[in-house]
């Protein structure tokens, strides 16, 4: 990994990173939370993170695999411009959760998006992606 620019081990991590995110129940995990979550409240966002909610599993499984990536990028694993400009969805996902962060850093874990919140306001396309996701999300909270 090139801290200058992007190499090709960046470009066979990424590629991983896509396979992954191609696996069935990883699929399906993806759609709930691009889809089907869209949180109005804290209180909605604390909801999801319990195992009774029926998008608890689909959370988990896409909020801990972006935190993964994103933390590739944050430790310096990967070149951080080269893997959110391949790999920005999980911006969406912290695009719904932002405004309701520090609740729920309070309530269920205070390192919650941790590197998801880094490359949004760290690399320039990760500020740029956020910033596109969040007037989305905002659009279609007003719609609703």
């Amino acid at each position: 990994m090139s801290v200058e620019a992007p190499d090709y081990r960046d470009a066979e991590l990424v590629i991983r990173l896509y396979e992954l995110r191609r696996e069935p129940v990883m699929r399906a995990s993806r759609d709930a939370m691009n889809a089907k979550f869209l949180p109005r409240t804290a209180d909605e966002c604390i909801a999801v993170t319990k195992p009774d909610h029926p998008h608890n599993a689909a959370f988990r499984q896409v909020s801990t695999y972006w935190e993964m990536v994103y933390g590739m990028a944050h430790h310096k694993i990967a070149h951080a411009e080269y893997l959110v400009e391949n790999a920005a969805e999980g911006l969406l996902l912290f695009a719904k959760i932002a405004p309701h962060l520090e609740t729920l850093r309070t309530n269920v874990s205070r390192t919650v998006f941790q590197h998801a919140e880094w490359v949004a306001q760290n690399t320039a396309i990760g500020r740029l992606r956020f910033e596109q996701f969040t007037k989305r999300i905002a659009a279609q909270l007003a719609a609703k």
